[in-house]
């Protein structure tokens, strides 16, 4: 392996949550691969929130409703969508609602999801609750 990448190389990709980045990439189209896309777009909203990350709580807002208005074209089981939906909405407040909320869809999901998403979730919750 190179120490450092050639001038021409394209830098790798780095993703917040590569397990459920992942999951969504080697799932089928449906099902479990709608619950990875869109448990990855809601954890993404949730992780905003920390410190290092917080956005203006107006970009919150925006990206919130954004977020909802795609969930409710989304095809997902009926048991997931509303925790997601709570997540969603979870993002654009506090932290401890929030990490309430991820927990929540760690709950709900916890089929569709495997064991590595689970545990970024996880740690996302614990992450939310400890700032």
């Amino acid at each position: 392996m190179f120490a450092s990448l050639p001038p021409y190389a394209v830098a790798p990709t780095q993703f917040r949550f590569p397990a459920l980045a992942a999951l969504a990439g080697r799932s089928a189209i449906g099902g479990q691969r709608e619950v990875a896309l869109a448990t990855y777009m809601a954890a993404r909203l949730a992780h905003d929130l920390l410190p290092d990350r917080e956005l203006e709580p107006a970009v919150r807002e925006e990206r919130a409703g954004a977020a909802k208005n795609w969930l409710s074209n989304v095809t997902l089981p009926p048991q997931v969508k509303p925790a997601l939906v709570r997540l969603v909405e979870a993002s654009n407040g506090g932290r401890a609602a929030t990490a309430a909320a991820v927990r929540g869809v760690i709950a709900v999901a916890a089929t569709q999801l495997d064991k590595a998403a689970r545990a970024e979730l996880e740690q996302l919750a614990e992450s939310l609750e400890r700032r």
